[in-house]
C-alpha cells in the first residue's frame, strides 16, 4: 500500500501524537509498505528525511512547543501525484486535517482519522479560550469524524465518548503500540549513576510533556507528600514544558528538591534506561486518550499508580500491575505509592511480571497489523481507486461535496459555540 500520514505534530516534537505517527510509520515500512508523512516544520528537524514533506509553520504558537502550519505549498500536490496514495490517514481534525479531506476528495480514496486528543482540554493554548470555544472544538472534531471513511479511537473510553457525541462513522479501537523488545535488557542502574540517584533509593518516576493539562501540580504534591514520609525515596521527572517551574516550586515548598531529579526530554536508549531505573510510575493526567507512557513503563516491568481515567483504566489493573485510584485525593495517591513501597519482594516481582504481560497486549506488532487490516477494508469497501484518465467526474463531484461538508461542519461548530448549554460532557 501507499499510505499518506497527515499530522500537525511530528519529530523532533516530543508528544503522544508525534510518537504514534512515527511508531506506525516505522511499522508499516518494516512490512514493505510505502509511507509519505506530511507534517509541519519544527526546529531541529532532521535535514534528510525519507518520504517526509514538511509544510512551513509558525513556531512556538502562543508560547507553546507546537507549530501551526501555514497553507500547504503547491509542491505537496506534485509529491502526491508522484506518490499515488491508496489511502490517507489524518491525525488531526483541523489544519492539515482539512488538507487531508481535500486530498482524498480530489483523488476519490478513503480517509482514516485517529481521534488522538480530547481537544477541548487543550484550548488554553489558543487566545480567547472559553467554554464556548471548547464547545466549538468538540463539535468540530465530531463533524470531522463523520466526514471520514473510518475512525480510530486509541481506547474504548474514547470510542464511547465519540459515539455519545454523535460520531456515526464506524469506530475501531487501535492503540499505539509499544516496542516491548527494547525494554528487555535496558540498564537502569547505569542511568541512576549518571543521574546521581542512589542505587538503593525507591524511585518514583514520571515521563511526559510537563504541561497544565497533565494535572502535574496534583501529581507533584502527591509524590512530594510521599517523599516527606519516606526520606529514602526519590522522584525522577523526564520531560519538559510550561509546568516545570511550578513543579520545582512545589518541591521547594516541601523541602524535597535534593531528591527530585528533572532530567529534561529523553529519547532512544536513555529514555528506556530511565524507565527501567524506576520502581513505580506515577501518573495523574485525566486528559489522555491512551497514555502511551503507561504501557512503556509496564514494558520495563514498572508498576503504575494512576487516577481512574481514559488511557489509564484500559491498562492499569488494580493491585495486579499497579494501583488505579477512583478519585483525585492527595493522601490517597501518596498512600498508593506507600502501598507499592511496602509490598514484599514476591509481590513486587509479581506486579512487575504482570506489567510486562499487559505491555505485550499493546505491542507494536499487534497494533500495526490491526491498522493495516483496517486500511485494507477501507480501500476495499470505501471509495473506488481513482481513474482520472477515464472519468474525472466522480472525484470532482466528491471534491465539491466534501468542501461543502467541510464548511458546513465549521458553521455547525460555530453555532454550537454560541449555544446556551454544553450538551457534550467532558470525557469521564
Amino acid at each position: 500500500m501507499h499510505i499518506v500520514m497527515m499530522t500537525n505534530t511530528y519529530t523532533p516534537h516530543v508528544g503522544g501524537v508525534a510518537g504514534s505517527v512515527l511508531s506506525f510509520t516505522q511499522g508499516y515500512r518494516a512490512r514493505g509498505h510505502r509511507v509519505l508523512v506530511v507534517a509541519p516544520e519544527f526546529e531541529g528537524m532532521p535535514e534528510d528525511e525519507e518520504d517526509v514533506v514538511r509544510i512551513p509553520a509558525i513556531q512556538h504558537f502562543n508560547g507553546s512547543d507546537f507549530s501551526v502550519v501555514l497553507p500547504a505549498p503547491g509542491r505537496l500536490t506534485e509529491t502526491l501525484n508522484e506518490f499515488q496514495p491508496d489511502i490517507v490517514h489524518s491525525h488531526h481534525p483541523f489544519l492539515l486535517g482539512d488538507t487531508a479531506l481535500r486530498v482524498v476528495a480530489s483523488r476519490n480514496i478513503p480517509l482514516v482519522f485517529t481521534h488522538h486528543t480530547m481537544y477541548e482540554q487543550y484550548t488554553h493554548y489558543v487566545p480567547g479560550d472559553s467554554p464556548p470555544f471548547a464547545r466549538f472544538i468538540k463539535t468540530l472534531g465530531t463533524g470531522y469524524a463523520n466526514l471520514c471513511d473510518r475512525v480510530i479511537a486509541p481506547s474504548e473510553s474514547v470510542a464511547n465518548v465519540l459515539k455519545e457525541r454523535g460520531v456515526t462513522t464506524r469506530i475501531n479501537v487501535i492503540p499505539t503500540g509499544v516496542d516491548v523488545e527494547k525494554f528487555k535488557c535496558a540498564d537502569g542502574a547505569s542511568f541512576r549513576r549518571q543521574a546521581g540517584i542512589p542505587a538503593d533509593a525507591f524511585l518514583v518516576g514520571h515521563v511526559g510533556r510537563l504541561a497544565p493539562e497533565k494535572n502535574l501540580e496534583f501529581l507533584t504534591e502527591a509524590v512530594c507528600a510521599f517523599l516527606v514520609q519516606r526520606p529514602e525515596a526519590h522522584f525522577l521527572v523526564v520531560g519538559g514544558g510550561p509546568s516545570t517551574e511550578r513543579m520545582r516550586v512545589i518541591c521547594a515548598e516541601t523541602n524535597t528538591c535534593d531528591r527530585v531529579h528533572f532530567v529534561g526530554k529523553l529519547t532512544g536508549v536513555p529514555l528506556v534506561q530511565a524507565y527501567t531505573a524506576m520502581d513505580v510510575f506515577a501518573f495523574s493526567s485525566k486528559s489522555e486518550t491512551q497514555g502511551m507512557v503507561l504501557t512503556e513503563a509496564m514494558a520495563a516491568g514498572v508498576p503504575v499508580v494512576a487516577l481512574d481515567a481514559p488511557g489509564a483504566r484500559e491498562v492499569v489493573r488494580n493491585t495486579s500491575n499497579g494501583r488505579l485510584l477512583k478519585r483525585q485525593d492527595l493522601q490517597g495517591f501518596a498512600a498508593a505509592l506507600e502501598w507499592v513501597y511496602s509490598c514484599p519482594a514476591p509481590k513486587r516481582l509479581a506486579m512487575s511480571k504482570s506489567a510486562r504481560k499487559t505491555a505485550a497486549e499493546f505491542s507494536c506488532d499487534r497494533c500495526v497489523e490491526k491498522a493495516l487490516m483496517l486500511y485494507g477494508r477501507a480501500i476495499t469497501t470505501g471509495h473506488a481507486a481513482p481513474d482520472h484518465e477515464s472519468t474525472p467526474r466522480p472525484a470532482l463531484l466528491r471534491a465539491v461535496a466534501d468542501e461543502w461538508q467541510l464548511w458546513s461542519n465549521r458553521f455547525s461548530a460555530a453555532a454550537a459555540m454560541f449555544s446556551s448549554s454544553d450538551q457534550h460532557e467532558a470525557i469521564p
